[in-house]
This record gives structure tokens, C-alpha cells and sequence, in this order.
């Protein structure tokens, strides 16, 4: 096992993040082309977009909230050389629950089921961080 196997999971993290901003991006560009939006209407807030453009817009910003504290305990296992089978296996979980959640973000945004998504990837990310606190503090 390689430590940049878990470059995999944030690889697909980058990836979701990328692919919401250009679903977002392609959703608002036609809305203000077909005059469903005005620019005058969106240019100092984002309350005027339609339902459907807000809802992949905000799972796309989801994906710089939490997913931060993901990429920096990555970039610290990278760093010290803590990466192991635990972390991996940690990560992708982790980003499942991300697609998850994105999925129903972007589909039914059932907010319930949205939000079990939600605390399995925030206690996924809390294992991570502890996994990686006891590592450290071990090999002080």
C-alpha cells in the first residue's frame, strides 16, 4: 500500500466539487439567457435564481464546508507519513457519504435524509481527525 492511495478519495471529492460549480454555472447561464433571471435581479444577491439553479448552487457551497477539515487532515497524514489502511478506508467512506448527500441534495433534497448523510460524513470526518490525533500523540 501506497500513502498516495488516499489521494483516490479527495481525487473524487475534487471531482463532485467541480461538477456541481459547472452544473451550477450551466443552470444559471441559461436561466439568464431565457430571461427566467435577470442580471440586474442576481447581481448583488443570489435570492432571484430559480428553485432548481439554488438547490445544485448550494451543494455545490456545501462542498467548501466540511470537505475543508477533510482536505487538511489528508494534507497532515500526507505530510507526517501517518497514512495507513484506517485513513483510507476512513476517506472513502467519508466521500461516499459526500456523494450521498449530494445526490439527495440534487435530486429529492428530502432534508431528514439529507441530514443522516450529513452526520454520517461530519462523524466519518471526527473519526478521521481522532484516528490521526492518536497517531500522533502515539508516537510523541
Amino acid at each position: 500500500m501506497t500513502s498516495h492511495a488516499i489521494l483516490l478519495p479527495v481525487f473524487v471529492q475534487v471531482a463532485l466539487t467541480f461538477g456541481l460549480g459547472f452544473w451550477t454555472a450551466g443552470l444559471r447561464y441559461r436561466a439568464t439567457v431565457t430571461r427566467e433571471v435577470r442580471v440586474k435581479d442576481i447581481a448583488l444577491g443570489q435570492t432571484a435564481w430559480p428553485d432548481y439553479s439554488t438547490k445544485i448552487g448550494n451543494c455545490f457551497r456545501n462542498q467548501f464546508e466540511g470537505p475543508i477539515l477533510f482536505y487538511a487532515v489528508i494534507t497532515l497524514l500526507l505530510a507526517t507519513g501517518m497514512v495507513d489502511m484506517v485513513q483510507i478506508v476512513l476517506a472513502w467512506m467519508y466521500i461516499a457519504t459526500r456523494l450521498v448527500h449530494a445526490f439527495i441534495h440534487t435530486g429529492s433534497n428530502f432534508v431528514p435524509r439529507r441530514f443522516l448523510a450529513y452526520i454520517a460524513g461530519i462523524l466519518t470526518l471526527l473519526a478521521m481527525w481522532v484516528w490521526f490525533a492518536v497517531q500522533v500523540i502515539g508516537s510523541l
